[in-house]
């Protein structure tokens, strides 16, 4: 399921280019470091969502939990992805756009 919605992505922003007349080496190798950004930002969410706190301690008495730094990671990740986006003149396909808390990462 999630590989055949990476792959159908991938496929929508190669389509994109094409109808925009955008051929090249340079642009493939774009929209395959946005599908790498991709797996990278889906892992992460994946590990916020399982792991929301990371506990720490430093002694006996110095202790405590912090938000997962995969949070704000994601969010740095998805800037990225966005900005080759706008490069590109690409809109994100509508599958990547509908967030379902039921779907899988």
């Amino acid at each position: 399921m999630v590989r055949a919605k990476k792959t159908e992505i991938k496929q929508d922003l190669i389509d994109q280019l094409e109808r925009q007349g955008a051929y090249g080496a340079q642009y493939l190798d774009l929209i395959n470091d946005y599908m790498k950004l991709y797996d990278i930002k889906n892992k992460l969410l994946t590990d916020a969502k399982k792991n929301p706190y990371t506990e720490w301690r430093n002694s006996e008495t110095s202790y405590g939990r912090k938000k997962n730094d995969s949070i704000d990671q994601a969010v740095k990740v998805n800037q990225q992805m966005l900005k080759i986006l706008q490069f590109l003149n690409l809109k994100p396909p509508a599958s990547d756009i509908d967030f379902d808390d039921n779907d899988e990462m």
